[in-house]
């Protein structure tokens, strides 16, 4: 970044050049190609979309304005529907006590080597060691023991937005695995399993939702092995497929679903020599107007030290949905022209059309990332009958549907049999919609009767 920085100052007095030199001259550009590398793609990408900054403790990440957006929107659709469903808001303390940790066994243990802890305050050693919450079960349950004193104080329906902190050794990853992360936790009490059973499949369609509808990243919907499932719990649901960076973005850089994007639409002057600027940058100041008032999140980029091609590149590398360039043509005909970020198709259109080709243009962007994103899941899948074919398609870094016989030695089995230096194959969900599992077919890994079909992948 201070690279960048430093090529900048270079740029101002060139900022009319063409649109490769000044990317050359800005350092704008990823070093890392997605399909070579995707690690450092994915590093790059973070930070150079100002996503995220790195800060000087390992794992913790400062989460900038374009992520925190994005963040906002999801959380203020899951908020509106839990509270459809009489979901109640709390916050319970993010420090713990030992005495309170260890009171269930089974759900710490998952945690463990996980949990930070408070020894000092100040030059003074604490009697006691406080741990940092990794989650908020042995936090919040011994007070919903006091609060329910009767059938009649049921259900009990909570949820808190907070932080969590589990104290990963494995390669924090921005997004992906950090130190530190900002989570919503629903803690609900029920009568009876039915009612509990029938919430959490609730909550998980909110899920799929959220990925669906607002990251267009498809998902199956399923459950954990019981080897996989969530420490202490009877069993634990998911969905499953990969993260919304790592699906959209390209080698220019980020790219955003429409409805989760801070700005949907950038609006860019394109002069040329002699270009009356005060009369352009009125046309696209009334352009951030009129889709503003439409309800849309737009921005101009009016700053004059450069170019329409930095300007390109920069909120390509941000991933806005959609660009508008106003030059002098595009006055003299009273149009503008539309660039898409996911396939960079352009249109002119006229400016007495704007507000419904630009709500078009949005909603087959989000259409399309969902529709593309599901074609690349789809072809990353492999069925795989035979411990042979389970190979190859893992080899292949597949994800793997194949008959299972459910049992736990055995995906203790898989995992020994498949770890390596990119580590081991396990479990991944056990979709709700079952393909037919004709009578007679046999488990992928030991050979006995297979029960269910399940997903099976490695993490990488």
């Amino acid at each position: 970044m201070a690279d960048a920085g430093a090529k900048k100052s270079n740029t101002n007095a060139k900022s009319g050049g063409k649109k490769k030199e000044v990317k050359k001259e800005t350092g704008l550009g990823l070093s890392k190609k997605k399909d070579e590398n995707f690690g450092e793609w994915y590093s790059e990408v973070v930070v150079h979309s100002e996503m995220i900054e790195y800060y000087d403790i390992s794992g913790c990440y400062i989460l900038r304005p374009w992520t925190m957006s994005i963040w906002e929107t999801m959380q203020a659709f899951f908020d509106a529907e839990i509270k459809r469903m009489k979901v109640k808001n709390t916050y319970f303390p993010l420090f713990v006590s030992p005495g309170v940790l260890e009171k269930e066994k089974d759900h710490v243990e998952g945690f463990a080597p996980e949990v930070a802890w408070v020894t000092r305050s100040g030059k003074s050693e604490l009697e006691v060691p406080i741990a940092i919450r990794p989650t908020s079960e042995t936090v919040m349950y011994p007070y919903f023991s006091k609060w329910i004193r009767g059938h009649r104080d049921l259900p009990l329906k909570l949820n808190q937005w907070c932080n969590v902190v589990r104290w990963e050794f494995s390669n924090p990853t921005p997004f992906i695995r950090s130190r530190e992360f900002l989570w919503q936790e629903g803690h609900t009490a029920f009568a009876t399993q039915a009612e509990a059973d029938e919430e959490v499949l609730e909550i998980l369609e909110l899920y799929r939702r959220i990925y669906e509808e607002y990251l267009a990243i498809p998902v199956v919907k399923g459950k954990k092995s019981e080897l996989e499932k969530f420490a202490g719990g009877l069993y634990t649901t998911s969905v499953e497929i990969g993260v919304m960076v790592m699906v959209h973005g390209d080698d220019k850089g980020l790219v955003l679903p429409p409805k989760v994007a801070a700005t949907q639409v950038i609006v860019v002057p394109v002069p040329y020599k002699d270009t009356n600027t005060k009369e352009m940058f009125e046309a696209c100041l009334r352009t951030v107007d009129t889709l503003t008032e439409a309800g849309f999140r737009v921005e101009a980029d009016l700053r004059d030290n450069y170019g329409p091609g930095w300007k390109y590149s920069h909120w390509e590398m941000k991933g806005v949905p959609l660009r508008i360039e106003i030059g002098p043509r595009d006055l003299e005909k009273k149009q503008v022209r539309l660039a898409r970020r996911d396939n960079s198709d352009k249109l002119d259109i006229p400016v007495s059309n704007l507000v419904e080709q630009v709500k078009d243009i949005l909603d087959r962007i989000q259409e399309n990332l969902f529709d593309v994103a599901k074609q690349k899941r789809d072809a990353s899948i492999r069925v795989a009958k035979t411990w042979d074919e389970f190979m190859e398609a893992l080899n292949q870094k597949k994800m793997i549907l194949a008959p299972w016989c459910d049992e736990m030695e055995v995906e203790e089995d898989v995992k020994k049999r498949t770890k390596g230096e990119i580590g081991a194959a396990k479990s991944l969900c056990t979709p709700f919609e079952q393909p037919e599992l004709p009578e007679g077919t046999l488990c992928f890994a030991s050979g006995k009767p297979a029960k269910k079909w399940t997903y099976w992948g490695r993490s990488y």
